[in-house]
């Protein structure tokens, strides 16, 4: 398959841990910074627990950047997706998602990352760059923190 037909990239593993734990971290953007595999987040404000579709919270980027993400798909302690886009602006079309299905023993978490819908094409090769290896990085610091009961 071409780099063009591949615009969705995922990766997948299970994590001894109830899925409502894991969503919990995932759900309340003041967390996301601890997980982030990418190394890309720097920080949220606290309070922006997302509930519903509909739903916009606001993360800092460590470049400054300050991105508004519109959550376009929840399901309490199951899935939760958002469009991210700069403050102020529509989102160009990527998105980051999220899945939890719980399985004997803990729950199996896949994170998707979709740009088959990006219409802005500067920022085509930052979306290439996107591996399901990064994906799993953040699935594994999320496995960290809940599989060892780290709550600091």
């Amino acid at each position: 398959m071409s780099q063009e037909q591949q615009r969705l990239v995922r990766a997948s593993r299970e994590i001894a841990a109830p899925a409502a734990t894991i969503f919990e971290l995932i759900a309340d953007p003041a967390q996301q910074p601890r997980w982030d595999g990418n190394d890309n987040l720097a920080e949220a404000a606290p309070d922006q627990r997302v509930r519903a579709v509909g739903d916009v919270f606001v993360m800092t980027n460590r470049n400054g950047g300050v991105r508004e993400n519109h959550v376009v798909d929840f399901a309490e302690g199951r899935a939760i997706a958002w469009l991210p886009a700069p403050k102020g602006e529509t989102p160009p079309g990527h998105l980051w998602a999220w899945q939890l299905e719980p399985v004997e023993g803990g729950t199996l978490v896949t994170h998707l990352y979709d740009y088959s819908q990006l219409y802005d094409e500067k920022r085509l090769p930052k979306a290439q760059a996107m591996t399901a290896e990064k994906l799993l990085a953040s699935i594994d610091r999320l496995a960290a923190l809940v599989e060892e009961g780290a709550d600091s």
